[in-house]
C-alpha cells in the first residue's frame, strides 16, 4: 500500500532516479490502481472442503472477473476472523459450508450477525445436510430452514434426470420475484434446484421471496412417508430468500449449494412431464450472477448528490423563508452501474415538506441530471424539512433531509388594501358621507316660529 502511495504521489522522483522506465512506470501505476480498486471487494469464502472451489469454479471465476478479492478457507479453520481491532477485515462473506457444526477461529453466529449489523453482505448456500449454525443464522434473519436430511419435493415439476426421489426440482421463471434489479432480466430458462426448503417469518417485512416452489411442492424427508404436516407447502416453500436490513446490508439464503455448481450451470433441463420443452442450459448461471451483483451491492445502490433549494428567481437560499414563498427544490440522485455512478432514472420519487406532518407532498420531475420541483410554501410558519424518503424493492433505502425555517410576514409585507374587505371600506365611507350630509342638514335647518 505504501509503495502504491509513493508511486502515485512522487512519480517525478522515481523517474529522476531511473529506477523505472516509462513503460514499466505506467504498468506499475495501473497495477497499483487496480489493486486499490480490488481491495474494496475483499470477500471471505467459507467452504466445507476445498473441493467446492473446483466444483463451483464458474461462479467464483465470475466474481474474480468482476474485481472481487476472494479468500478461500474451510469453515473450521482455527485462524478465521472477521473483525480485528474493531474493524471488519472483509467487505463480504460467502458461506458455502452447509454441514458445518462449529465455525473455526473467532467466527460464530453472533459474529456474523454483528457483521451484518455493521453493513456487511452475506451469501449463504445450504443443502439437505444443513447444520445448526446456518439454521440459527437463518432464524436471526427471518428465514427458517427445515430439518436436516429434508428436501424440497415436487412430484409434478422434477427434471428427467431425477433418480426417483423427485428432489431435483425444475423451478419456473414465473415463481421468481418480479424485481429485475435482484434476479436480472426476465428469461424463459427454468432453474434447477436440489436442497432444503425454507419459510419466511411472516412478522419480518424485510424478507424477500426471491424464488418460491410451485403450488405442488413441499418440504419433507424424501425416504419417509408423510406422517405430519410438512414444514413448508406450496408457494410458501422458499427456494431462495433475501433480506435487505434497515442499514442496507444484504443477505441471500439459497437452500441449494448445487444451485451454484458448474454441473447445474452447464446442465440441460427438461421437466419429466410428457411434452415439456427441453432447454440446453439452465438459468442458474444468469440468476446466480444477478443475485451476487445484488447481494454484493453492484446493483440497486443509490446515493444522494447535491441538494439545492432557493426562492424562484434567486440562486441562493435565504436565512429563512417567508410563508407562501414560491420555492424551487432540486436533488441529484445517482445509481451505481458497473462501478460508475450514473444518473438514476425514476418517475416515482416524492418530496415532502414536513413540519410534524407533511404539508406538501409532490412528485419530483427529472430535469437533466437532477430532480426538481417548484411549489408554494404553506401559510404556516415554523421549522420545516425538505424530505426525500425513497424505498423501493431491490434498491437501497434513499433518505435526504434538509431543515429550513419559515417565518411569518413582516409588518411591512402585509397588503395595504385587501380586495375582500372592499365592502367594509365602502360601508365606512358611506357612513362618513351620511354623517356629513346629516350634519349639514341639521345645522342649516331652521324650525318655523310658533305664532301667538
Amino acid at each position: 500500500v505504501w509503495f502504491c502511495i509513493i508511486c502515485l504521489i512522487e512519480p517525478m522522483s522515481l523517474r529522476r532516479s531511473r529506477l523505472l522506465d516509462s513503460s514499466l512506470w505506467v504498468f506499475v501505476t495501473l497495477v497499483c490502481v487496480l489493486h486499490c480498486a480490488v481491495a474494496d471487494g475483499k470477500t471471505l469464502v467459507l467452504l466445507d472442503n476445498l473441493n467446492i472451489r473446483d466444483t463451483h469454479s464458474m461462479f467464483f471465476r465470475s466474481l474474480t472477473d468482476r474485481g472481487f478479492d476472494l479468500t478461500f478457507k474451510t469453515a473450521d479453520d482455527p485462524s478465521l476472523s472477521l473483525i480485528k481491532y474493531g474493524q471488519f477485515l472483509y467487505d463480504h462473506l460467502i458461506i458455502f459450508s452447509p454441514s458445518v457444526e462449529d465455525f473455526g477461529g473467532n467466527i460464530n453466529v453472533e459474529t456474523i450477525t454483528s457483521f451484518i449489523d455493521g453493513g456487511g453482505n452475506v451469501l449463504v448456500a445450504a443443502s439437505s445436510d444443513i447444520g445448526d449454525p446456518l439454521r440459527e443464522l437463518g432464524s436471526e434473519c427471518g428465514v427458517e430452514f427445515d430439518e436436516e436430511k429434508t428436501a424440497v419435493i415436487d412430484h409434478h415439476n422434477y427434471d428427467v434426470s431425477d433418480p426417483g426421489e423427485h428432489t431435483l426440482i425444475v423451478a419456473d421463471p414465473e415463481n421468481m420475484l418480479k424485481a429485475p434489479t435482484i434476479v436480472g432480466k426476465p428469461s424463459n430458462k427454468p432453474v434447477l434446484f436440489k436442497g432444503v426448503g425454507m419459510v419466511a417469518d411472516p412478522e419480518n417485512p424485510l424478507v424477500l421471496d426471491i424464488l418460491t416452489g410451485s403450488s405442488t411442492s413441499y418440504s419433507f424427508f424424501p425416504d419417509r412417508p408423510i406422517s405430519q404436516y410438512p414444514h413448508a407447502v406450496g408457494k410458501n416453500t422458499l427456494l431462495i430468500a433475501g433480506l435487505q436490513a434497515r442499514n442496507n446490508a444484504r443477505v441471500v439464503f439459497s437452500g441449494s449449494l448445487d444451485f451454484f455448481s458448474d454441473a447445474f450451470f452447464n446442465s440441460a433441463v427438461q421437466k419429466a412431464t410428457p411434452g415439456s420443452q427441453r432447454h440446453e442450459l439452465t438459468g442458474n448461471l444468469e440468476l446466480a450472477e444477478a443475485l451476487s451483483r445484488w447481494v454484493f451491492k453492484e446493483a440497486g445502490v443509490l446515493r444522494v448528490g447535491a441538494v439545492t433549494h432557493h426562492p424562484v428567481g434567486e440562486s441562493t437560499p435565504p436565512a429563512a423563508y417567508t410563508i407562501t414563498d414560491l420555492v424551487e427544490y432540486s436533488v441529484v440522485i445517482e445509481m451505481l452501474s458497473e462501478g460508475r455512478w450514473v444518473p438514476f432514472d425514476g418517475d416515482d420519487i416524492q418530496l415532502e415538506f414536513v413540519r410534524i406532518d407533511p404539508f406538501v407532498r409532490t412528485y419530483l420531475k427529472k430535469n437533466g441530471g437532477k430532480y426538481s420541483i417548484q411549489f408554494k410554501l404553506p401559510d404556516v410558519y415554523g421549522v420545516f424539512q425538505f424530505k426525500v424518503d425513497y424505498n423501493r424493492l431491490g434498491y437501497t433505502h434513499l433518505y435526504s433531509s434538509t431543515q429550513v425555517s419559515v417565518r411569518p410576514l413582516q409588518h411591512t409585507q402585509y397588503e395595504r388594501f385587501i380586495p375582500s374587505a372592499f365592502p367594509y371600506y365602502a360601508s365606512v365611507f358611506s357612513m362618513m358621507a351620511g354623517l356629513f350630509v346629516f350634519s349639514i342638514v341639521f345645522l342649516h335647518m331652521k324650525e318655523k316660529e310658533k305664532s301667538e
